[in-house]
């Protein structure tokens, strides 16, 4: 079960005229070159941490319910599920109801528990959800967004000068790991 991105944030964690005011930067000429940063810096933080930050639309796909029938959710915090589908054998998808859905979106990691069984056997189960830690840039915790700003600091000041090196600076990994996933 690989998460798929069905529709990205709306917003970034930290605003452009936040970055540049951390950056000193008072023009205009950058914005696109901070913008970008922003936006791979914020890719970066939520890789190390296993972490979705701003609301974001995802998609799972499973053959089939696991043993027990519940399933721990690869994508954290998770704000809803949006929609279970179940395919049966001629491909026709259908809403489970939500009384037949548990779902405890406050465990580490969420997990899903549903009754409805597909009878397709390939993508027999569609669950989309909505994960991050909310829909506003202030709904980010403030060391992660520290962590953006850091990672986009270093890129802007030394663009080029490190070849090779792909690892985060050890003070945003340290604003990083009280927020860190164990990997499932």
């Amino acid at each position: 079960m690989h998460p798929i991105l069905i529709d990205g944030p709306a917003v970034e964690p930290v605003t452009l005229t936040e970055m540049k005011a951390y950056l000193r930067v008072d023009d205009d000429a950058e914005d696109e070159l901070i913008a970008g940063l922003i936006k791979a810096s914020r890719l970066m933080v939520e890789a190390a941490a296993r972490r979705i930050l701003i609301a974001q639309g995802w998609r799972l796909m499973l053959d089939r319910w696991p043993e027990g029938r519940t399933v721990p959710l690869p994508l954290s915090p998770v704000l809803s599920i949006e929609s279970v589908r179940v395919f049966d054998a001629a491909g026709t998808a259908s809403e489970v109801s939500a009384e037949v859905i548990d779902a405890d979106l406050f465990a580490d990691p969420p997990r899903l528990t549903a009754t409805a069984a597909p009878e397709r056997a390939a993508n027999g189960i569609i669950i989309d959800l909505r994960a991050g830690y909310g829909v506003a840039s202030d709904d980010v915790p403030d060391p992660l967004r520290l962590a953006i700003k850091i990672l986009v600091a270093r890129w802007f000041e030394n663009r080029g000068d490190v070849a090779g090196d792909q690892t985060l600076p050890a003070e945003a990994l340290a604003l990083i790991a009280p927020f860190q996933r164990p990997r499932l």
